[in-house]
C-alpha cells in the first residue's frame, strides 16, 4: 500500500540509463499504472537519455518522498523500479500520453510535439527503502 501511495502522490522521478558503462540520470515527470507495473514518461528524441535507451533498454527509476529535511533519513521512502523501456506508438502512445497529461497538464505542448517520444518502463522489480534501512523487494510477474 505504501508503494502504491508513493506512486500516486509523487510526480517526478530520477530516471537512470547508461551508455558504454557510464551511468546517466535525469529528472522526469511520470505517471504509473494502478498496479505499478508500468511507468510512463516523455522525452525529446534528441536527448542523451533517449539515445541511451535506444542502445540499452534497461533502466532504473527512483521515486521518493523526501522533503530535504534531516528527518528524511528515517522518515522518507524511496522506491527504485528496474525494468526495460520501450517507445509507444499509435493507440498505446495516445493512452499513455493521456495518463501522463492527466497528472502533468503543463506538459501538453511538450508531449504533443512530433519530436517527443512517450516511453513506458515495464517494471520487473521494485526495491523499496523505508525507515532508513528497511528494504523490501517486490518482483512483478
Amino acid at each position: 500500500d505504501s508503494l502504491k501511495t508513493l506512486l500516486a502522490e509523487q510526480g517526478l522521478a530520477v530516471l537512470s540509463t547508461q551508455s558504454t558503462g557510464q551511468p546517466y540520470a535525469n529528472l522526469v515527470a511520470f505517471a504509473a499504472s494502478s498496479d505499478g507495473s508500468e511507468i510512463w514518461f516523455a522525452t525529446q528524441r534528441a536527448t542523451r537519455k533517449y539515445a541511451n535507451l535506444l542502445a540499452d533498454k534497461r533502466a532504473a527509476m527512483l521515486i521518493d518522498n523526501r522533503a530535504n529535511q534531516a528527518a528524511d533519513v528515517h522518515q522518507a521512502m524511496a522506491a527504485t523500479a528496474t525494468g526495460s523501456v520501450r517507445e509507444l506508438q499509435g493507440e498505446a502512445r495516445a493512452q499513455a500520453a493521456h495518463k501522463l497529461l492527466s497528472r502533468h497538464p503543463y506538459l501538453t505542448d511538450f508531449v504533443s510535439a512530433p519530436t517527443c517520444a512517450v516511453l513506458q518502463l515495464h517494471v520487473n522489480t521494485y526495491y523499496v527503502v523505508e525507515h532508513f534501512q528497511q528494504v523490501t523487494e517486490y518482483h512483478l510477474s
